[in-house]
């Protein structure tokens, strides 16, 4: 598939959409924050699963501008969810959010999901943005507390993306990719490794969906139109990951 393949957003007749989802660590900002929204933007997407958002002084704030800037909304989560935030266009109709602290291990980073139910043309889809743990038994644990927390959306489909902190051979990685689809696996496009910009080696940021969803492509973006590789270089110290999905109609 040609980098300029992806598919765009549509609504299909069936009811069934066709959406962009975006993955994106962006290091509570502490990059350029211009380059950062112009990668958003040129990845067009309907949703945007965000790790290490805003989480201090004035974090919704940070958040909203960020938001403000990619012509999105900002859903849930920043500092309520530990990090992860979820932004969507207004194609989507939130219909329930719900922020999500997991089980603090002393010393280390508190860790949470943003989760919430929307409702895209005939679709109705669970969202989950997570970044799990550095430390691999920590890691495995949150990958299943992530799949209860799916499940318990009560969505035939949903969406999970985040940065997993390991690549596919790790435990964590493993379980979210024998429950879900690994949306690169199931269909590669543009990049694979996501970490680090410079010099890129590892998969470590990653799209899930349920069974159900169709996977119509998936990667690291380059080449797309409005995308300069500087920007991916100075935004965060991530790679994004950039999926299309088509999601059938409830």
């Amino acid at each position: 598939m040609a980098i300029t393949d992806l598919p765009n957003s549509r609504t299909e007749p069936d009811g069934s959409a066709v959406l962009r989802v975006l993955s994106y660590n962006v290091r509570s900002l502490r990059d350029d924050e211009d380059a950062l929204a112009r990668v958003i933007r040129a990845c067009a997407p309907d949703l945007v699963f965000v790790q290490e958002a805003p989480r201090f002084f004035r974090w919704r704030k940070h958040a909203a501008r960020l938001a403000s800037k990619v012509d999105l909304v900002v859903v849930s989560g920043g500092a309520t969810a530990a990090g992860p935030l979820l932004m969507s266009s207004l194609r989507a109709g939130v219909e329930r959010t719900e922020d999500v602290l997991l089980p603090l291990t002393p010393g280390q980073h508190r860790r949470g999901f943003a989760t919430a139910v929307v409702r895209i043309a005939g679709a109705r889809i669970g969202l989950l943005s997570a970044h799990l743990s550095l430390r691999e038994g920590e890691r495995y644990a949150q990958a299943g507390m992530l799949l209860e927390r799916l499940e318990r959306l009560g969505t035939g489909h949903a969406i999970a993306a985040g940065d997993i902190n390991e690549g596919p051979e790790g435990r964590a990685f493993g379980q979210l990719a024998g429950a879900l689809q690994d949306c690169w696996a199931v269909r590669p496009w543009g990049g694979e490794f996501t970490s680090t910009p410079r010099v890129p080696h590892q998969r470590i940021d990653a799209v899930f969906a349920t069974p159900g969803i169709e996977v119509l492509g998936c990667g690291v973006p380059t080449g797309l139109p409005g995308l300069h590789a500087g920007d991916l270089l100075t935004a965060t110290d991530h790679l994004p990951v950039l999926a299309a999905l088509r999601v059938p109609a409830c």
